[in-house]
């Protein structure tokens, strides 16, 4: 069904209310409800962290408008706390880290196949291989450290295999920089991809750098830190592609249609009718913030927010297991590497990226070591020793 952002008002700003009871209820159940209920859960988590970061930013750079950025910020931090105490208690970290790479996962490779730019189309699958074999090292984590079946999380959505091998994906900083769109030219929904990626892979390398500490296993913390590593090289991959010539209020507008464009996706594909309602609730209070803005930005820099955006939104991200459109790419991508802004053969990398990794890679490699002679089983590989044994 398609939906027009102009013509559908939402809540307004001053009518968005909680309660602490509100905010924390009963979360999801991690074996009853569907992965893809989690996976929803936590892109918006990762999409309201995103818009509490910018709009606290935007502030610092803009005097007029922070009154405005103080009252929206308010209700999305109290969003971001109703969605993310929604995972419950009953997930280990390690868990929560493996539905955290399903989501990078499916959620990155569902956007690849509708990108319309060619070139950040490629910049998806390229960060997906390698979020792909962080989920198998992770795995591999959890079956030696808690005996448990990571697929029990990924509820056979998504596969358990390597992808581009973590120990390779280390780089230097020059090469990851990407080619940002251009915001005359680019097409709305790739400038909703874009901070829809980004915010995703955010929110990822801080769930990791705050977890990492807390693990008591030397591999363990080992590998939570060079995980964290390589994400905070897809931020910055991932926010490289927005335009710096987008102007602070064209910026914000964008945060809030993102937001909106994001939970109408989940509202049109939710299973769980409590978490449903969230959804609902929060696309009337993100389409509420982004008429507001769109009124600041009529006032203040005299632009139609009727031209960066068309009336209907593009159609859902698909939240649905990508596994042939993944493996396809993993067949036909897993060497690429990057030299500068371009995708290159392995023989092309940068000689940059290779003496970066020479040197980090010294010591040797958590994600190979927590991996070595891994195999993923259903039921974990103890109960592959015991069939053996019997």
């Amino acid at each position: 069904m398609a939906f027009d952002l102009f013509s559908a008002k939402g809540t307004p700003l001053e009518q968005q209310r909680f309660t602490w009871r509100d905010m924390v209820g009963k979360p999801i159940s991690k074996l009853d409800d569907d992965a893809f209920t989690r996976v929803r859960i936590i892109l918006m988590n990762g999409i309201e962290t995103e818009a509490l970061r910018f709009q606290h930013m935007a502030q610092r750079m803009s005097r007029e408008l922070r009154q405005s950025l103080a009252r929206t910020r308010r209700t999305e931090q109290h969003q971001a706390t109703m969605v993310n105490w929604l995972i419950g208690p009953d997930h280990s970290p390690l868990e929560t880290t493996i539905a955290y790479e399903q989501v990078a996962i499916e959620v990155t490779a569902a956007v690849a196949q509708t990108e319309p730019d060619p070139y950040i189309a490629q910049t998806y699958r390229f960060g997906l291989l390698e979020d792909f074999d962080h989920l198998y090292r992770y795995a591999a984590l959890l079956d030696r450290m808690e005996g448990k079946d990571a697929n029990n999380i990924l509820q056979s959505y998504t596969d358990i295999l390597p992808g581009r091998p973590t120990v390779e994906e280390h780089r230097s900083p020059i090469d990851d920089m990407r080619e940002p769109y251009d915001c005359r030219k680019a097409a709305p929904i790739t400038k909703l991809h874009a901070l829809t990626i980004a915010g995703s892979e955010y929110q990822t390398h801080d769930y990791y750098m705050n977890i990492g500490p807390l693990f008591a296993d030397p591999v363990a913390r080992q590998l939570y830190a060079e995980i964290a590593s390589i994400e905070e090289q897809h931020v910055t991959q991932y926010g490289s592609l927005l335009d710096p010539q987008e102007t602070l209020l064209e910026q914000w507008l964008l945060h809030e249609a993102t937001e909106v464009y994001n939970y109408y996706s989940c509202v049109e594909q939710e299973t769980n009718p409590r978490v449903k309602a969230i959804w609902e609730r929060f696309l009337d209070y993100e389409l509420g913030h982004f008429h507001h803005v769109a009124e600041l930005f009529k006032q203040h820099e005299k632009r139609d927010p009727a031209e960066l955006f068309p009336g209907t939104l593009p159609e859902p991200i698909r939240f649905a297991s990508q596994r042939d459109f993944v493996r396809q790419v993993l067949a036909q991508e897993v060497d690429l590497r990057a030299n500068g802004t371009q995708f290159v053969s392995q023989s092309q990398e940068s000689q940059a990226s290779i003496d970066y990794r020479a040197q980090i890679n010294a010591d040797g490699s958590p994600s190979e070591t927590v991996a070595a002679g891994y195999i993923w089983t259903p039921g974990t590989e103890l109960n592959r020793k015991v069939t053996v044994a019997v």
